[in-house]
């Protein structure tokens, strides 16, 4: 089966060409930059560049996007081009050909305000019946691409998968008040309990969901890590997560002797759970098994997310930190 990997110039693009490459697949990479997994330097909102790269393709993994550090730099329009008109060429060029699986990464940016529950009351608790309510260009042009992969879906019997996936990459934090709280490694092993995924598990769920979306027909899933919470404790995780994240996982010798802290809020958990029992995902990378590779003295990271490293969003950096957001 001959894979097309769109934004493979991009974290997860690379990372699915690594992977799809180490397997031995027929797999060609598609991006707007060139690298050593990009066959083909283009953008995907133009139709007949798409045309000629979806030739004999009977799978897409259509990674390509502009992403929320984009906003700042890049015009509405320039997301509409790129998240919605090049998800509409990739998805009409699969109806015409009858590729056999579209899988569209989206993000948990989709849900927007409904990540932030008014003060007072519980954490959100995000499952994919959470109803999204974006609230940059950003989060727009994702739920509209996700509706567009519904609807061929159901007018052209097109198999699609949408996974919205929490954060994975290893940039330093886009936001200055984050990055001045916590060390960066502290922050992100912290996101682990509720809104980040390794990106070899990200990679996992991608080719899980290829083998799947014959028999889903159509679905969206939440790709993140799992959470140790469980909705009873969404109260007390507005105001007392140390007591909250210390009955699952004991992690204070661990902060401790880095001298990291664990916040005291949280406002949202990614519920994973929909992902694991439909698509048969087993991520390897959670809160508790970082707290015991740091233990050792390991990296508490994967070794496919070490390779890929830092790419950044801009070629220039900014007064206001590295990521400039609306």
């Amino acid at each position: 089966m001959k894979i097309l990997v769109t934004g493979s110039s991009g974290h997860l693009g690379e990372a699915l060409m690594r992977m799809l490459r180490e397997r031995g697949a027929d797999v060609v990479g598609v991006d707007i930059l060139p690298s050593v997994f990009t066959d083909h330097v283009g953008s995907i909102a133009d139709r007949a560049f798409l045309a000629r790269c979806m030739a004999d393709v009977e799978a897409v993994l259509h990674t390509a996007t502009l992403h929320k550090p984009h906003v700042a730099t890049h015009s509405r329009q320039d997301f509409i081009d790129t998240n919605i008109t090049g998800t509409l060429n990739l998805l009409e060029e699969g109806a015409a050909r009858q590729v056999r699986a579209f899988v569209f990464t989206s993000t948990t940016s989709v849900f927007g305000d409904a990540l932030i529950p008014p003060p007072g009351q519980p954490a959100a608790w995000i499952t994919e019946d959470v109803v999204p309510a974006p609230k940059n260009i950003y989060g727009v042009t994702k739920a509209a691409a996700e509706d567009l992969c519904q609807l061929f879906h159901r007018n052209h019997g097109l198999p699609c998968i949408v996974l919205r996936t929490s954060r994975f990459f290893p940039e330093p934090d886009d936001s200055k008040a984050a990055r001045e709280a916590f060390d960066d490694t502290n922050l992100k092993v912290v996101e682990y309990l509720y809104r980040r995924v390794d990106i070899e598990d990200a990679v996992s769920a991608h080719l899980l969901a290829i083998e799947r979306v014959g028999d889903i027909g159509f679905g969206k899933y939440i790709i993140s890590a799992t959470t140790p919470f469980q909705s009873s404790d969404l109260v007390a995780l507005r105001d007392h997560v140390p007591d909250v994240v210390r009955r699952y996982v004991d992690y204070a010798e661990v902060f401790a002797s880095r001298v990291w802290r664990m916040p005291e809020r949280l406002d949202r958990v990614y519920v994973n759970a929909r992902a694991r029992r439909d698509l048969g995902w087993q991520p390897k990378h959670d809160f508790a098994s970082l707290i015991e590779r740091l233990r050792r003295g390991d990296d508490p990271v994967s070794s496919l997310a070490r390779q890929i490293g830092i790419k950044g969003y801009h070629g220039k950096a900014y007064a206001d930190g590295l990521f400039p957001v609306e």
